[in-house]
């Protein structure tokens, strides 16, 4: 899937321009670290350009993303836990979809439209509840 939301704010980015590291703590609270190289964003057409769903995609990470990346779901909430700060600053419609995902905090962002502009490492939870429901069979 991937593509562009027409229908959106598109939201303001500032990609980095040095290696970063991007820690995933999984569901199980097992630990990824990905050294993220800006000369290979993007990853691939998931997300934002150099977004935290467009980074997991392009190193193997299981990140649910049901609409394919266009922040028209809240299946890719992540909680960013360290390096919120270097992060491009949330839409209004993030936000609207964000208030769909259960278990959301302060640091909460949609994994599609989250951007580090690689300033400081990032660490970044896949909470437990991020299924997809329909995929998972329930």
């Amino acid at each position: 899937m991937g593509g562009i939301n027409p229908y959106i704010e598109k939201a303001e980015v500032e990609l980095p321009t040095k290696p970063y590291t991007v820690t995933f703590i999984m569901p199980n609270k097992t630990e990824t670290k990905v050294e993220v190289q800006p000369d290979k964003i993007p990853y691939g057409s998931t997300g934002l350009p150099g977004s935290i769903l467009d980074i997991a995609m392009g190193n193997g990470i299981d990140l649910e993303h049901v609409c394919g990346g266009v922040c028209a779901c809240s299946t890719c909430h992540v909680i960013v836990r360290k390096g919120l700060e270097s992060c491009n600053e949330g839409t209004d419609d993030e936000f609207d979809q964000l208030e769909e995902a259960p278990v959301t905090t302060l640091q909460s962002r949609l994994g599609c439209q989250c951007v580090p502009n690689g300033t400081m490492d990032v660490v970044v939870e896949i909470p437990a509840v991020n299924k997809n429901l329909v995929k998972e069979g329930h």
